[in-house]
């Protein structure tokens, strides 16, 4: 009974609040990226990823433990990497360059789209409901954006990785792509060094504030 009383007196219904929030925003960054990936995929004469379903914004279709946890937490991370066939695409380096570019695209529109309605809602919102409603545009925007600035570092297997493979000559792309996988350990090294924080601070806070400026010039004459 103690027990009880002292979780009790401890719990922060806020804190658990903002958790949730943050934790159905990076879902849902996750979601479109991929979801971005895959159809541009198809669009360009890949249905692999169609195929398996990951043109979708279901959660549960694009979800790494890891990166999602690392998304939540240091704001940012990855999910599991689309299914992609470059052969079914005409031109397969430019193909799977567009395919790449598409994810962190998709994310900077979908952070362009959230800070128009936290800016909505900061003028005419209300009450309870339009703070937590503002806490949550607020952290799909800055996730979103956390998202785009990661995925363009060009350390394989991230996306700024495909984008610049796409410029090298057949043999050291060849290279490349076939060691790939090893990437993903020297990311998650220098992740956790820290050694990417200035770059993505940096380019987080550059972006976010850009895109703000750009909605409040926008809108500011209404």
């Amino acid at each position: 009974m103690n027990t009880i009383s002292t979780f009790l007196e401890h719990f922060d219904l806020t804190q658990l609040i903002s958790l949730l929030i943050q934790a159905i925003a990076a879902l849902l960054c996750i979601s479109f990226h991929e979801m971005g990936h895959g159809f541009a995929a198809w669009c360009l004469g890949d249905e692999t990823a169609k195929r398996q379903g990951r043109v979708s914004m279901n959660p549960l279709h694009h979800i790494d433990p890891l990166g999602l946890i690392l998304l939540i937490t240091a704001g940012f991370g990855w999910a599991k990497p689309v299914p992609v066939d470059m052969r079914n695409f005409k031109n397969p380096k430019a193909g799977m360059a567009l395919t790449a570019l598409a994810g962190p695209v998709s994310n900077l529109l979908f952070g362009f789209l959230a800070l128009c309605g936290y800016y909505f809602c900061l003028r005419y919102g209300q009450g309870e409901a339009a703070v937590y409603l503002g806490l949550f545009l607020q952290d799909l925007a800055v996730i979103n954006c956390g998202l785009a600035v990661f995925n363009v570092i060009p350390i394989s297997p991230l996306d700024g990785s495909k984008v610049l493979f796409a410029f090298l000559p057949q043999r050291a792309y060849s290279w490349l792509m076939r060691y790939e996988r090893y990437g993903m350990l020297l990311l998650i090294l220098l992740v956790v060094l820290g050694c990417l924080d200035g770059f993505l601070n940096t380019g987080l806070q550059w972006v976010v504030q850009g895109m703000w400026r750009g909605v409040v010039g926008l809108f500011s004459g209404l």
